[in-house]
């Protein structure tokens, strides 16, 4: 089954691959030799699953994207003290290239553009300039999760065409930024931005820095914590060359570009994104990559300054009907089968606010139960609000799983509009969409009708005064008796047997067919149900015991057969045959210790 996430990512490229403005990046001859149709989108998340669309194998060179991670490494390998009295962190405000100094220390202005990317090259570990290079290898390496290619053709023609980068390294040379050999520094720049990548390596990239600066595949660490976020910091301020101020306004994830058409985004803590085709605007950006990237944080709520949480804590907690049944009380062998089949239903608890890549980690977990599910029950009391695109992504997975004939129902998400209008607003045309309960019992009590209606029970479907748990291990000639005095009455589907606080009535039903709902009311004027009951189960019982007030009020779900016993009449007879009055307090007390601790176990699994 395709992943509903996969089917997000292929139709978001097919929307985005529309978008044919721009131009191929003319000032390094070899990047105006790209094809500009090619274009790859790939998100990462931080357990190493990758989801892409496009031109996967086709490779480019990472350009200026390399910059966050040597600057990285040089803040590893040289300390912070050292990078920061000769890499500033303020933004320019101006193009990749310009010679942007501060006037005083001839220090970069930030390490994104390329007096600063520079800058950082020679400050990579290593005693010349050879070792240096074998450094940045690794260190690109260590994000992208395995070894690079150097393109020679785009290198030689960086470094023929470099008068500008050669200018800025010289005066970098003047002012004591660079140590030793300017060019030897220069070239290795050169080298880094004409590594060649694809988007998935990008994607794995941004993931690593996602992920604290563990690589979510190989589990090695590639920069130190500490680290990290000063390079998200200056990726988010300056990574986005002189238009990262509109980025982050309208964007807002760390990100950098580069001239081959390249672009990362990071979430820290959720996931990374990488993002290829070589279309440039006139800022040096892709523009498909940016188009990609704004769809992308409107769908997944994902701006910086926007309320964010990990997508895992979405899914509080999660159990079985095998923990929490439905109440209602049935008939000993339909009983033992729900027991035996009950783990095949499962309650999901979610929280919070549910973007896209939550919905997909919810969608994640379901697949992975699947295998032995019968119904999933997404229970939506605590959620808050629901985004478009998660709950397309949900109907969708609702959709596939019925389609396998397990079901998907949603519960406790009565009266609020920011969770039913999205799931609502994504419906095609004939799609009725989640069956919603209001509460989990009635959804639970669904489920275990799916699981009842695969098996004939067609003998247990009425049932007669003798089946009654009140009347266990009474004689026949006893029942006969019963059965005498015993009233039968038929009621229609959605009447009122027993209504709360009615006084005097004591007389007590014994179910032959059909089902009742026992109810009491809440707040508000409504009600919650507190059990449901079948063939051969009996209500209002309470009277035996003296109670002469009714404290629910019973329904009929369906054509209702009753035999109507009143307690005075049985009163008569357990006086003449006190062993009558016995054996129903016996079977009573039983009855009332067995829905304790039904009771029991439900509070033990809600806790």
């Amino acid at each position: 089954m395709l992943s509903p996430f996969q089917i997000y990512i292929d139709e978001l490229h097919a929307q985005i691959s529309k978008f044919d403005s721009g131009k191929l990046a003319d000032y390094i001859p070899e990047l105006s030799k790209a094809d500009p149709n090619w274009f790859g989108i790939c998100v990462v998340t931080l357990d190493g699953v990758a989801y892409s669309s496009g031109d996967t194998e086709q490779p480019f060179t990472i350009q200026s994207i390399s910059k966050p991670f040597i600057y990285g490494a040089a803040l590893s390998d040289r300390g912070r003290n050292f990078v920061s009295r000769r890499i500033g962190v303020e933004p320019s405000g101006d193009a990749f290239n310009s010679i942007s100094l501060n006037p005083q220390t001839g220090a970069p202005l930030n390490p994104m553009i390329n007096a600063g990317a520079i800058a950082s090259t020679s400050m990579v570990e290593g005693d010349d300039a050879e070792a240096q290079w074998r450094q940045i290898e690794r260190v690109i390496a260590s994000f992208t999760g395995r070894q690079t290619i150097l393109d020679e053709t785009v290198y030689r023609s960086e470094s023929k065409t470099g008068f500008r980068n050669r200018a800025i390294a010289w005066m970098l040379k003047n002012f004591g930024i660079i140590d030793g050999d300017p060019m030897a520094s220069l070239e290795n720049y050169f080298r880094q931005c004409s590594l060649q990548v694809t988007f998935q390596d990008l994607a794995y990239m941004a993931a690593t820095l996602a992920n604290h600066g563990v690589h979510p595949l190989t589990g090695a660490t590639a920069l130190p914590a500490e680290h990290v976020e000063r390079v998200l910091s200056v990726m988010a301020t300056c990574g986005m060359y002189d238009y990262a101020g509109s980025w982050l306004y309208e964007v807002g994830m760390p990100a950098k570009s580069g001239v081959g058409g390249g672009i990362i985004a990071v979430v820290p803590g959720r996931f990374g994104i990488g993002i290829f085709s070589p279309l440039l605007d006139e800022k040096g950006n892709s523009v498909r990559g940016i188009e990609t990237c704004k769809q992308i944080s409107r769908d997944f709520g994902l701006h910086v300054f926007a309320h964010t949480s990990n997508p895992s804590s979405v899914l509080s907690r999660f159990y079985t009907a095998a923990d929490a049944p439905s109440r209602r009380q049935p008939p000993l062998e339909l009983r033992l089968y729900l027991q035996q089949q009950a783990h095949r239903i499962k309650y999901l608890c979610l929280n919070g606010f549910i973007a896209i890549d939550s919905a997909e980690y919810i969608v994640r977990q379901m697949r992975a139960m699947a295998i032995d599910t019968h119904s999933f029950i997404l229970d939506m009391h605590k959620v808050t609000g629901i985004t478009i695109s998660a709950a397309r992504l949900l109907n969708v997975t609702r959709i596939s799983f019925n389609e396998q004939d397990i079901s998907v129902v949603c519960t406790r998400s009565h009266g609020r509009a920011a969770v039913i209008d999205p799931l609502t607003k994504v419906l095609q045309k004939g799609d009725r969409g989640f069956l919603r309960f209001t509460d989990n019992d009635l959804a639970v009590e669904w489920c275990e009708n799916r699981l009842v209606s695969m098996v004939n029970n067609t003998e247990i479907a009425t049932r007669a005064l003798a089946d009654s748990t009140l009347f266990r291990g009474i004689s026949i000639p006893l029942l006969q008796q019963l059965e005498s005095i015993a009233v039968q009455q038929t009621f229609a589907v959605g009447e009122q047997i027993l209504a709360a606080g009615d006084m005097g009535d004591r007389r007590v039903f014994f179910i032959e067919s059909g089902c009742v709902s026992v109810v009491i009311p809440t707040e508000g004027g409504n009600y919650q149900r507190i059990a449901a009951l079948g063939p051969g189960m009996e209500f209002g019982e309470m009277a035996l015991l003296g109670q002469a007030t009714r404290s629910a009020s019973v329904y009929a779900d369906s054509v209702v057969q009753c035999r109507i016993i009143d307690a005075a009449d049985l009163d008569s007879i357990a006086n003449l045959l006190p062993e009558l009055k016995i054996v129903m307090l016996q079977n009573l007390a039983g009855d009332l210790a067995a829905r304790l601790r039904g009771a029991n176990q439900w509070i033990a699994a809600l806790a």
